[in-house]
């Protein structure tokens, strides 16, 4: 193939899966702490405890909650609402959103964060440092919420947001990398939990890349998967860690930020599949928008040097994994592992080539590992 091929973002489905019945949206951190918050605000200006909250989403939707607990003394009161993730496989689900809300002397609120919620103490997440992990678009929910059960033109409230247990859930994040520490982040842009989290998965992406930029780093190192990320830190033990970025399917997105941010390198480090759609020129590569190009495969064959006979059977692979397995077998897999490399970062330096029509894009240099994700076969730059 003498020419190059078209470049191709394919929308991610809304379900990443197609089913018989659709799966089951939920509920964010950010609607949920809105929700308890107002729901403890009510009962301190009423003085009755609350078993149901109304609130309305950033679309302008109103949706009921039910309170899971609710407790009020004379100085303050509590509420609990349950996150529902719907069928998001999300580690915050069944977390309990806890707001406690106490008066202050002047008018206006408070917003703070208690146990289980992380505080920033990294730039490029947007918040202040120090401040509570409480995104912008969940901060704002949160005064809108409360401000539908207490005037706060005239009366002033502190909010404490709390998620017992928060801190061991955020083990499984990466928090931690991203400078929020000792808890979880109170997140949602739309208040409603996508299955898949598809739209969460493109937004860490894209603050993971703002995070490193605003430490001053120069490189980023997207990595395909879990598997991957650890056996691209070992082959890459000078890069610190703040820079390996879990890209999952977001390319393009995430070339996108780093373009956005003048980054001056970019490695990418995935296995033959990914790769192999990359070089194809898709830069959404989930498996039910792209499929393999086995031709691409087959012409890589021979401009590697393998013969007709091989070629043909790679153009014949059940998937990419089989192909290198192929190439393997023959001996031929560090040179087509190389072009494979090589046709994927032109690709992509072509696709930030374009993104950045001023200033340099980033220079581009791409790993193939094998499929255990710890041993590299071959790479090339752009």
């Amino acid at each position: 193939m003498t020419h190059d091929p078209e470049l191709r973002e394919p929308d991610l489905p809304r379900t990443a899966k197609v089913r018989k019945q659709a799966l089951r949206t939920g509920w964010t951190t950010g609607t949920c702490a809105a929700a308890a918050a107002k729901a403890a605000a009510a009962a301190l200006a009423t003085g009755e405890t609350q078993k149901t909250v109304e609130i309305g989403l950033p679309d302008g939707r109103r949706v009921s909650f039910p309170v899971e607990d609710c407790t009020l003394s004379e100085t303050k009161a509590e509420a609990v609402v349950v996150k529902d993730a719907g069928d998001d496989p999300d580690v915050t689900h069944g977390a309990r959103l806890t707001a406690t809300v106490r008066w202050r002397g002047h008018p206006g609120i408070d917003l703070l964060g208690g146990v289980g919620v992380g505080v920033v103490t990294k730039p490029g997440l947007g918040l202040e440092l120090g401040a509570p992990a409480i995104n912008p678009v969940p901060r704002t929910m949160i005064t809108q919420s409360v401000g539908e059960a207490v005037d706060l033109a005239r009366r002033g409230i502190e909010v404490t947001i709390s998620v017992p247990d928060g801190e061991r859930m955020a083990r499984k994040t990466t928090n931690a990398r991203l400078g929020i520490i000792g808890g979880i982040s109170i997140l949602g842009t739309t208040g409603i939990v996508r299955p898949f989290s598809t739209a969460s998965w493109r937004a860490s992406v894209e603050q993971a890349i703002s995070v490193l930029a605003a430490q001053g780093e120069d490189t980023v190192v997207l990595c395909t998967g879990g598997r991957t990320e650890k056996g691209a830190m070992k082959l890459l033990p000078n890069v610190p860690e703040v820079c390996f970025v879990e890209v999952g399917d977001f390319t393009g997105a995430a070339l996108r930020k780093a373009v956005e941010h003048h980054l001056g390198h970019v490695v990418f480090a995935g296995m033959a599949g990914k790769l192999t759609k990359l070089a194809a020129g898709v830069l959404m590569t989930h498996y039910t928008r792209s499929k393999v190009d086995l031709a691409l495969l087959e012409d890589i064959t021979r401009s590697a040097g393998g013969p007709g006979d091989l070629a043909v059977r790679v153009g014949h692979a059940n998937t990419a994994r089989h192909a290198a397995e192929l190439w393997d077998q023959a001996g031929l897999l560090p040179e087509a592992g190389r072009e494979l490399c090589a046709r994927a970062a032109r690709v992509l330096s072509r696709f930030a080539g374009e993104l950045a029509s001023e200033g340099r894009p980033p220079q581009i240099r791409v790993i193939m590992v094998d499929f255990t994700g710890q041993q590299k076969i071959a790479e090339a730059a752009a």
